[in-house]
């Protein structure tokens, strides 16, 4: 495949690809925003939300985010002080925190996942169309 020639529409096909992940991109960034949070928080919130609770720390966060543990946590202190996350020892290892999300973020993850779902739902059809354009 790696020897396989480019064409014209192969890079078209890249171009728009990633035209249209950088508009949801831009999408989920100015939602994020309207209800308050940092994009960075918002990804944070939803991969806490994802992940059995006996896997949220911070490690987690900084692999799901790409960021080092001490970025990670510094992530989690803002949230904390937003009251958007707390802070618990973990069960048989005192020294790591697993993190539990609050009302108040359950409830603004709710509102952003319905807007983010009910968008990617609009915008299926164009990204099923984009990535036959690979096959």
């Amino acid at each position: 495949m790696r020897d396989e020639p480019l064409d014209d529409a192969d890079y078209a096909a890249l171009t728009d690809l990633r035209y249209a992940l950088r508009q949801f991109q831009a999408f989920s960034d100015a939602a994020a925003r309207a209800h308050g949070l940092t994009p960075q928080q918002h990804q944070a919130l939803l991969a806490l939300r994802a992940v059995p609770p006996d896997q949220a720390s911070i490690g987690y966060v900084a692999r799901q985010l790409l960021l080092q543990p001490h970025s990670a946590s510094g992530l989690i202190d803002r949230l904390e002080k937003q009251a958007l996350v707390t802070r618990h020892i973990g069960g048989g290892d005192r020294r790591r925190a697993l993190l539990r999300l609050t009302p108040r973020a359950m409830s603004l993850l709710v509102q952003l996942s319905h807007t983010h779902r009910d968008e990617i739902r609009r915008l299926r059809p164009m990204l099923n169309e984009l990535l036959a354009r690979f096959s």
